[in-house]
């Protein structure tokens, strides 16, 4: 009885050292992922003459972000640019994605998985392989620096992975779902849309943040097909690095409104999110 309370004990103390330790590296990591976000703001707000301090005091100004939507930065318009590009992209992709993903899920095709395997399969190619044909069709359909020309390029690379998502959602839901609603009369596409897609619901959300978020910080493409008209925000932040320096507080500037819709999308979505990928990681 001694040895087994003697056991317990020593289990019970071991434990408790090593929890701290535990919650140690857990706010080490937070810490490590949060201090570059609270430079961007801290620099985003700081006077000009205290962006190269160290200053954890100071007094905030908005002289930074103001000077971000004047010229030659255009803060507003490439805002602009982002936000009906990846609107855009999304009103594209997810419908696609989704009939795409159902015909892959209930439908036969000759060679089996080959036709959704090759679909992924495009996206092990290089982006640069990808751009150079793409500019070359662009070129002459006259679309180089359109935000249409963007929406299209997103395509490319956005609807094969949010297919595959949307894909093993729609595989771990019986058939037997939309047969009922069959009988009932109701068409295919009837039967998918009123009986399959709410309850994938959670799977479409989480192809449509990732959608979002592929979108949203899209750099290299937006780079080559774009000169002036459709730039967007993550190629602007090159307008603030000039042969006299760089702005890193116009550059914040920016960082703020590239990182703000991202956690609001995030924290509004959130519990489709969580249900997606949990429903996901149990099929």
């Amino acid at each position: 009885m001694m040895s087994k309370t003697l056991a317990v004990g020593a289990q019970a103390r071991s434990r408790g050292v090593r929890m701290p330790w535990r919650k140690i590296a857990i706010w080490m990591a937070t810490a490590l992922w949060i201090a570059p976000v609270l430079w961007i703001v801290a620099t985003a707000f700081k006077p000009r003459a205290e962006v190269y301090t160290l200053a954890i005091l100071f007094r905030p100004t908005l002289d930074s972000v103001i000077s971000a939507f004047g010229s030659p930065y255009l803060l507003g318009a490439r805002l602009l640019n982002s936000v009906l590009v990846t609107a855009g992209t999304l009103a594209m992709a997810i419908p696609v994605s989704t009939l795409a993903a159902y015909a892959f899920s209930r439908f036969r095709f000759p060679g089996g998985q080959a036709g959704p395997l090759l679909l992924l399969a495009t996206q092990f190619l290089p982006p640069v392989i990808i751009v150079i044909p793409l500019f070359v069709v662009f070129r002459h359909l006259d679309m180089l620096d359109t935000r249409w020309a963007l929406m299209i390029a997103n395509l490319s690379f956005v609807v094969p992975y949010a297919t595959w998502m949307i894909k093993g959602f729609f595989d771990g839901l019986p058939p037997d779902m939309e047969e009922a609603a069959q009988i009932d009369g109701a068409s295919r596409l009837r039967a998918m849309w009123d009986v399959v897609v709410p309850v994938a619901l959670p799977g479409i959300a989480t192809a449509a943040i990732f959608c979002f978020v592929v979108s949203w910080n899209e750099f290299f493409y937006a780079l080559v097909l774009t000169r002036e008209q459709a730039v967007t925000l993550p190629v602007a932040l090159m307008s603030a690095r000039t042969e006299q320096g760089d702005a890193w507080d116009v550059m914040a500037s920016m960082g703020l409104f590239i990182i703000a819709p991202m956690l609001l999308i995030s924290r509004f979505v959130q519990r489709y999110f969580v249900r997606g990928l949990t429903a996901g990681a149990i099929r």
